[in-house]
């Protein structure tokens, strides 16, 4: 049960940062509630979806799309690329604020797990 709900809970974070960032300015208005569910599901995905095998592989992706949403926002990726710019912006922020809760959540199991085991001298 709990893997369905995570993988639904994925599919659907991604789908919604997809939609959200393709239709931009027509949502504008629900732009902070699109984001609360963006990190509640990332928040599930987090918590569901990656096991002690998947973290190392989730966390490097996870700094990947989130240092690939900061460098459009440095970059000002609309002027380079006038008209799609602004909507893979959109994508790309919308992708990184699903994925920044999840990150949270499996770092901090990482760090617990680092933790909890005892050092070998």
């Amino acid at each position: 049960m709990a893997e369905s709900i995570g993988k639904w809970a994925f599919i659907l974070g991604v789908v919604i940062a997809v939609i959200a960032g393709l239709v931009g300015g027509w949502v504008v208005g629900y732009s902070p509630w699109i984001l609360l569910v963006l990190v509640v599901l990332g928040l599930i995905v987090g918590f569901l979806n990656i096991g002690a095998k998947e973290i190392h592989d989730f966390l490097l992706a996870s700094i990947a799309l989130i240092l690939v949403g900061t460098i459009a926002q440095l970059t000002s990726i609309d002027t380079i690329i006038p008209l799609l710019g602004s909507v893979i912006q959109a994508m790309v922020n919308n992708i990184a604020a699903f994925v920044a809760p999840a990150a949270l959540v499996v770092s901090l199991k990482a760090v617990y797990n680092l933790a909890a085991k005892p050092a070998v001298v």
